[in-house]
């Protein structure tokens, strides 16, 4: 394992990789470092496989360090992913697990729900509803609960503040912080429009920008106004609403009446499409990402075959030999020659 200055993100791996001894030293090798050190290795380094999980312009960086080479990426990027609830859910479950994935990591996980599309005419009591959820799983005071995490340094909590500060929506709910704890309050914001601050980049953090909509299709034509997420969640009881927006919009993964589980199911892969990422991993997909499918031929010293139809002279009685050949390949799906 070799050290260098490593940034936030990696401050911690060292210590736990030397702590648990993951992994055996010919097998794998682990450099710890900030951008300049991963830039290097993109220069002088020629691998098989490049894997890559974080924003999108440092991942189209890689890329075309990547293309210098003809080395293949894995692009597990990022993105605004949606939800939309339909007038016809059960509010108590859509809200329960909205606010779970909102909450999970404090809202730094890739798959967070990033932006709610409510159906206008659930909109009046959908706040009631998350002040509810967040006491519920929180207590009277979030920063007191041991299960609800931090901001992972300050630049990011002042990002998130400075967000907050330029929205032109109404914060609702939360909006408290606490930047010597790194504490940053479950926040909703209501009366969100299109062009808002909140909808420009994706959060990642505890703030949820809510938008009044008043059809399926007015949801699918903001989701598709935008770059192409990590994920989309459906709620709604109408299969067909779903089926519409599985139709109409593109994503890494689409799910119904759930959000971000999805990635705990080992047999499906996960991964992005366009801005959100390239490839995809987890479970059986991980073993075909990180290996290549090299064929392997065994041939004989048998030559009678070869002497008939695959060695000049070329003659009728080989062409026969090789109809026949093509007959049988056919029908058996193997190739003789």
């Amino acid at each position: 394992m070799y050290l260098s200055k490593t940034n936030f993100a990696t401050a911690y791996c060292p210590y736990l990789l030397k702590k648990k001894d993951v992994f055996l030293k010919h097998i794998c090798q682990v450099i710890c470092g900030d951008g300049s050190v991963s830039k290097i290795l993109l220069e002088t380094q020629r691998f098989d496989l490049i894997f890559y999980t974080g924003g999108t312009t440092i991942g189209r960086e890689v890329y075309v360090a990547a293309a210098k080479k003809l080395t293949p990426v894995v692009l597990e990027l990022g993105g605004k992913c949606p939800v939309y609830i339909d007038s016809d859910v059960s509010l108590d479950v859509a809200v329960k697990r909205i606010i779970y994935s909102k909450l999970l990591n404090c809202g730094q996980i890739c798959i967070a729900a990033d932006y709610l599309l409510c159906h206008e005419k659930i909109l009046p009591v959908l706040k009631e509803r998350i002040e509810e959820t967040i006491k519920q799983f929180l207590g009277d005071n979030p920063q007191k609960c041991p299960d609800f995490a931090r901001i992972v340094n300050v630049r990011h909590f002042q990002r998130l503040t400075d967000l907050l500060k330029q929205t032109k929506g109404k914060v609702m709910v939360g909006g408290m912080s606490d930047v010597n704890d790194k504490y940053f309050a479950p926040t909703v914001v209501f009366d969100v429009d299109e062009e808002d601050i909140l909808m420009q980049d994706e959060i990642f953090g505890p703030i949820l920008p809510v938008l009044s909509v008043k059809s399926p299709s007015e949801a699918i034509r903001i989701i598709n106004s935008k770059e192409k997420p990590l994920a989309i969640y459906v709620f709604t009881r109408n299969k067909s609403v779903f089926d519409d927006f599985k139709m109409a919009t593109s994503s890494g993964a689409i799910m119904m009446n759930d959000c971000t589980v999805h990635t705990l199911i080992p047999n499906i892969p996960f991964g992005g499409i366009g801005h959100s990422g390239i490839g995809n991993y987890h479970g059986r997909y991980s073993i075909e990402t990180f290996s290549h499918r090299r064929p392997v031929i065994l041939k004989s010293e048998v030559e009678y075959i070869n002497n008939k139809i695959r060695y000049y002279p070329y003659t009728e009685s080989g062409l026969s030999w090789l109809r026949w050949s093509l007959k049988k390949s056919d029908r058996n799906g193997c190739q003789i020659l």
